[in-house]
C-alpha cells in the first residue's frame, strides 16, 4: 500500500475502500517537480513552419481586398492566405458533442471581420522576424461598419453583427440572428407573479458579472503535419481532442478519418481550451503545405483574440415571507456572447439551472434567458460555466433579504434548501439522491467561528466582517457526455489504461487509475495511463462540465470490473474450479477456502493448482501462444442524470475606512462532493477555484475600449490575484453517496469557484452598507457604493 495521509472516511454506503478518498500522490507529480513534463511546443519539430495571424483593427469591418505581393517577396515567407483561399465551409469552435448546440457561424477566415483581433489572414514562414515583416506590408482595405460593443444595446440594434445567409442553428434555442439573439429559453414552474404579489417582502435588484480572462499558463498553442497516408495529426494544448477532429474536418472539408488528434501535457485550461483555437490555421497550413506547422498564440493574443468568460447582467425578483421562508425568485439574463456564439446557449442555461434548484422550497420559479452578439471577444467556457454569474445574483439576494429581515443568512438558507430525495422542478425534474448541503453550512460556521463574531466588528481603521453564499453545479451533461474506458492485463501482472478524458491537471489520469486499482485490488501504480490521441483512445467528450470523476470514473469501474471478471474466470480454468471460489486479491490468485496444501503455478506437474501469481497468470494467457491472449476491458458510460455537487463558503474580509481597500482575511469552503475520489486532488481544487473566485469578486476585469479594443492585454493591465492576495483557504468534505456515481463519487472541478462572489458582497455590505451589485468590487463601490 502507498502512504496514506488526509483520508477521508467516505460514506459508508460506499463500502471499504483501498485507494478512494486517499490522498494519492498525482501519477506526474514527480515529472512536473523536475520539470520533466512536455508540452506541445516541446514536441513541435524544429523545423515546423511557424504560423501567425494578421489580425483586424476594427470591431466591425468588411475587406474590401487585400494586396499580399510585397509581403510574399520577403525571405523566409512561405504562403499568405485570405479568405479567397480557404474552403467556405462554417463550423462552430465550441468543443461540445455532436451535434452542437453552439450556432455554426466561423469560417477560417471571414471577409466579413466582427472584433478587434478577429482573424484577416493566415501567414507562414521561416522564422519570426520574416513573419513580422510581411505582416507589415501586408496592405488590407477595410470598409469600417458601425459597431455594437454595449451588449444592452445589441438586441434588435441596427447594427447586425451577422448578416450571412449561411449562418446555421443546427439545434433551435430560439435564436433570431438578425436581431442578434443567439437564444432566448425560459423556464417556469409555479405562478410566479402572484406568488410574489402575495409576498411580505420582496428584493429586486440587478446584478451585473464582468468578463473575466481564464489565464491558464500556457497559451493556446499547436502544431499540425500530415503523415504518410496523408492524413492531418494535430498536436494540440485542448480540453477537448474528440471535438477538435470534428472541427478540423469540417473547417477542411475532409473526412474525420483523416485527422487525428493527439494531446501532450496540457498547462492548464479552465475550460478556454473547451473552445478551439488555433487548431485549424497550423492544420490548415499543413495540410496545403505538406509541412509541419506551429501556431503559438503570444499572451495578448490568448487574452485579446479567444475567449473569455460571458459578460451577464441578471435581474432577480425574490418574494418571501416575514418569517424568511422564500416564496418565489424570477431570474432573468442577458448575456453578451460576443462576436461568435461558442457556448452561449449552454452557458446560459446554467445561469438559471444550477441557482434557483438550491432553494427548492419556492413555490414558484422562473428563468428568463437571452444571448446576444456583439463586436466584442467571443465568449466561451470558463470553470463554473454560467452557474458563477447566476449563483451571485441569486445568493446576493439571498443575502439581501437576510438583512432585511434582520435574520442570521445561515439560519435563513437551512431553512430554505434542498433537501435529498426532492424532486428539482428547475433542475430538469430530476430527483435529488445525495446531498449534504445542510451539514456543509454547519460545517463551514464551525470552521469560521461564526457563532462567536457578529457580522461585522469595528477594529478601528478597518472593520472586519462576514459573508455566506451556497452552490452547485453538476456532473456532467446528461444523456449528452461520454466516457470510455479500454485497460488490458499485460505480461508479467500490470495494466494497460488508455483513456480519452483529458487530463489538464486536475489529475483525472491518476483518478482513473484509483478506480481500476479499487476494482482489481492493486496499486495505482500498477496501472499504465496513456494519454488522449484520438486513433488510438476510446471515445470522451473530453475535460468540460465536470464529467471526468463521475462519467469516465464509472467507465473505469466497468471496465476494471470486466476485466477483472476475466481474470478470475480464466484462472478458475486453470485451477479447474467455479469462478465463484476464485480470489483476486493484492495479485494474488487463489482458490477461496484452499486446504493448507496449496500448489502454486510453478508446481503444476505435482499437483492441482490452489494459488498463483498475477504475474503468472498473465504470462501464461500470453506464452506460447496456447492461451486466449490479451485479457482486457472496455466500456462506455452516458448517465441520464448529473448529480450536483454542493458547497458553502464563508468570507471573512478586512475594508479599510480610509481607503476602501477588501482583503480577504479568511475563507471556508465545505463541500459536498459525494465520495471524495482523491483526498489531495479535492483539496487543490476547492482551493485554486476560490482563489479565481476571490479574483473575480475583486480584481479581475476584462476591459474594452469604446472603438471596441481589448485594454486589458497583459497581466500587467489584467489583474490575478497573487499569492499575497489570497488567505490560507481551509477546505473540508462533507461526503454524500451518489448512488449513480463510482464508488459513490460526484464533480468537484467546478463547484468551488462560485461562492467567492456573493460571499465576498455580503461581507463588504455587512462592512460599509453598500451592496456593490456589480462585479469587480473596487474600493470606490465598497467605501461609497455605485450609485
Amino acid at each position: 500500500m502507498s502512504t496514506i495521509s488526509n483520508y477521508i472516511a467516505p460514506d459508508e454506503r460506499a463500502g471499504e475502500l483501498r485507494t478512494i478518498s486517499h490522498a494519492v500522490v498525482k501519477k506526474d507529480a514527480k515529472g512536473l517537480l523536475q520539470g520533466r513534463a512536455v508540452y506541445t511546443n516541446d514536441l513541435a519539430p524544429r523545423d515546423a513552419y511557424i504560423v501567425r495571424l494578421l489580425r483586424s483593427p476594427h470591431a466591425h469591418a468588411r475587406i474590401r481586398s487585400i494586396d499580399t505581393h510585397r509581403a510574399l517577396r520577403i525571405d523566409g515567407i512561405v504562403a499568405i492566405y485570405t479568405y479567397e483561399d480557404v474552403p467556405h465551409a462554417r463550423y462552430t469552435l465550441a468543443g461540445q458533442s455532436f451535434r452542437e448546440m453552439s450556432p455554426y457561424d466561423t469560417l477560417i477566415l471571414d471577409r466579413t471581420v466582427r472584433y478587434v483581433g478577429d482573424e484577416v489572414a493566415i501567414v507562414v514562414g521561416t522564422d519570426e522576424l520574416a513573419i513580422n515583416a510581411a505582416m507589415r506590408l501586408i496592405k488590407v482595405d477595410y470598409e469600417v461598419l458601425p459597431a455594437v460593443t454595449d451588449f444592452t444595446q445589441a438586441l434588435d440594434n441596427p447594427v447586425v453583427v451577422h448578416d450571412e445567409d449561411d449562418i446555421r442553428a443546427y439545434v433551435p434555442m430560439g435564436e433570431d440572428f438578425s436581431r442578434n439573439l443567439i437564444c432566448h429559453e425560459q423556464s417556469v414552474y409555479g405562478d410566479v407573479d402572484a406568488v410574489l404579489a402575495d409576498a411580505d417582502v420582496v428584493i429586486e435588484h440587478d446584478y451585473e458579472t464582468q468578463a473575466t480572462q481564464q489565464s491558464m499558463m500556457e497559451t493556446f498553442r499547436s502544431y499540425a503535419y500530415t503523415d504518410a497516408q496523408d492524413r492531418v495529426c494535430v498536436v494540440a494544448s485542448t480540453q477537448v481532442p474528440f471535438h477538435i477532429r470534428r472541427q478540423v474536418a469540417t473547417a477542411l472539408q475532409i473526412p474525420q478519418s483523416r485527422v487525428r488528434v493527439i494531446k501532450p501535457r496540457v498547462g492548464g485550461g479552465f475550460g478556454a481550451k473547451q473552445t478551439g483555437c488555433n487548431e485549424i490555421f497550423s492544420a490548415f497550413a499543413a495540410f496545403k503545405l505538406g509541412h509541419p506547422c506551429k501556431c503559438i498564440y503570444t499572451r495578448e493574443e490568448t487574452m485579446a483574440c479567444a475567449n473569455t468568460r460571458h459578460k451577464m447582467r441578471m435581474h432577480v425578483r425574490l418574494g418571501a415571507k416575514a418569517d424568511g421562508t422564500i416564496t418565489a425568485i424570477d431570474l432573468s439574463c442577458l448575456s453578451d456572447g460576443g462576436a461568435y456564439g461558442y457556448h452561449a446557449p449552454t452557458t446560459v442555461g446554467l445561469v438559471g439551472h444550477k441557482s434557483l434548484p438550491i432553494y427548492n422550497h419556492a413555490l414558484a420559479s422562473r428563468f428568463t434567458a437571452d444571448v446576444v452578439y456583439t463586436n466584442n471577444t467571443p465568449g466561451g467556457a470558463f470553470r463554473g460555466y454560467g452557474a458563477t454569474q447566476g449563483q451571485f445574483a441569486v445568493e446576493s439576494a439571498v443575502n439581501e433579504l437576510a438583512d432585511k429581515l434582520g435574520m442570521d443568512p445561515c439560519e435563513l438558507r437551512l431553512n430554505n434548501i434542498v433537501r435529498e430525495g426532492e424532486v428539482m422542478p428547475q433542475y430538469f425534474g430530476d430527483t435529488l439522491a445525495s446531498c449534504r448541503l445542510d451539514d456543509c453550512i454547519r460545517r463551514a460556521q464551525e470552521m469560521v467561528g461564526w457563532a462567536d463574531k457578529p457580522l461585522a466588528r469595528d477594529l478601528g481603521d478597518r472593520v472586519r466582517a462576514l459573508g455566506v453564499a451556497v452552490t452547485m453545479q453538476g456532473s456532467g451533461i446528461s444523456n449528452v457526455d461520454i466516457g470510455s474506458i479500454d485497460i488490458r492485463l499485460e505480461d508479467d501482472g500490470f495494466y494497460v489504461l488508455n483513456l480519452g478524458a483529458t487530463d489538464v491537471g486536475t489529475g483525472c489520469d491518476t483518478i482513473m487509475a484509483q478506480f481500476a486499482a479499487e476494482v482489481l485490488g492493486c496499486e495505482p501504480t500498477q496501472i499504465v495511463v496513456n494519454g488522449v490521441d484520438t486513433d488510438t483512445s476510446p471515445y470522451d467528450c473530453g475535460a468540460y462540465a465536470s464529467s471526468g470523476t463521475y462519467i469516465t470514473g464509472m467507465a473505469a469501474v466497468r471496465a476494471a470490473t470486466e476485466l477483472r471478471g476475466k481474470i478470475v474466470e480464466q484462472a478458475a480454468k486453470f485451477m479447474e474450479v467455479e469462478p465463484a471460489q476464485v480470489v483476486l486479491e493484492d495479485n494474488r490468485i487463489y482458490v477461496d477456502g484452499a486446504d493448507d496444501d496449496v500448489v502454486t503455478v510453478g508446481q503444476i506437474a505435482s499437483g492441482k493448482v490452489r494459488e498463483m501469481t498475477l504475474a503468472e497468470l498473465a504470462n501464461r494467457c500470453i506464452g506460447f501462444g496456447l492461451q486466449p491472449g490479451y485479457l482486457s476491458g472496455h466500456a462506455s458510460n452516458s448517465q441520464p442524470v448529473s448529480p450536483p455537487p454542493f458547497m458553502c463558503g464563508i468570507a471573512e474580509v478586512d475594508v479599510d475606512k480610509a481607503t476602501g481597500e477588501v482583503k480577504v482575511v479568511d475563507y471556508v469552503a465545505a463541500v459536498d462532493c459525494g465520495t471524495v475520489a482523491n483526498a489531495n486532488l479535492a483539496r487543490v481544487q476547492a482551493e485554486g477555484g476560490i482563489a479565481q473566485g476571490i479574483g473575480q469578486a475583486l480584481t479581475e476585469d476584462v476591459q474594452v475600449a469604446a472603438d471596441g479594443s481589448l485594454r486589458t492585454r497583459n497581466f500587467m493591465q489584467y489583474k490575478v490575484p497573487s499569492r499575497l492576495d489570497v488567505p490560507d483557504i481551509r477546505v473540508d468534505f462533507c461526503p454524500s453517496y451518489e448512488p449513480t456515481g463510482p464508488f459513490g463519487a460526484k464533480s468537484i472541478g467546478e463547484v468551488v469557484i462560485n461562492t467567492p462572489l456573493g460571499a465576498i458582497a455580503s461581507a463588504v455590505a455587512h462592512a460599509t452598507g453598500n451592496y456593490v451589485r456589480t462585479l469587480p468590487i473596487t474600493p470606490e463601490k465598497a467605501l461609497f457604493g455605485e450609485e
